[in-house]
């Protein structure tokens, strides 16, 4: 996949994998990884985005006798998806438009 379009994308995956419930870094790769692939080195900085522009909150939590960031996502997140839902709408419309070689319906 083209890495514009994929950066592009991949706030809105991980804000839809906090849309199901809290987590944590390494968890939500593992769940990105059968639609997309991401890396941490990708990820964090993501997180640190999404975090700053009110997207995701955090929570500190020991496990294992390790300190682990939680994430979850606010209701900035949520209209980010729904924003992001009409958008593509609109992205289907030209990708169809583009499959029928600039042909009107």
């Amino acid at each position: 996949m083209d890495t514009q379009l994929k950066r592009g994308l991949l706030d809105v995956c991980v804000l839809s994998v906090l849309s199901r419930g809290e987590s944590y870094g390494y968890k939500i790769i593992t769940d990105l990884l059968l639609y997309i692939e991401v890396s941490e080195s990708t990820l964090y900085p993501i997180l640190k985005k999404l975090e700053q522009n009110r997207s995701v909150t955090t929570r500190t939590a020991e496990h294992n006798g390790r300190l682990r960031k939680y994430y979850m996502i606010t209701d900035m997140g949520r209209q980010r998806i729904k924003e992001f839902l009409v958008d593509m709408e609109e992205f289907l419309k030209v990708h169809e438009f583009i499959k029928r070689g600039g042909d009107l319906l």
